[in-house]
C-alpha cells in the first residue's frame, strides 16, 4: 500500500515533502506535490501533516 495526493485539492505548501522520511514526494506543476508510490514506505507522516487532508492511503 502507499499514499496518493489528490492534486486538485493540494495547496502546494510542501509540508508533506518536508516530513517524508524517504523523500519520495516531489513538486510537480503549479507547486503541487506527487508521491512516488514505489518508494513510499506507508508510514503516513505525509497524510497526518497535510493541512487540507488531501493525502489518502491507496
Amino acid at each position: 500500500m502507499a499514499y496518493r495526493i489528490v492534486k486538485e485539492d493540494c495547496i502546494g505548501c510542501g509540508a508533506c515533502e518536508t516530513v517524508c522520511p524517504v523523500s519520495c514526494i516531489s513538486e510537480v506543476a503549479d507547486e503541487k506535490r506527487e508521491i512516488n508510490e514505489s518508494e513510499c514506505i506507508d508510514c503516513g507522516a505525509c497524510a497526518s501533516t497535510c493541512p487540507v487532508s488531501c493525502i489518502f492511503q491507496v
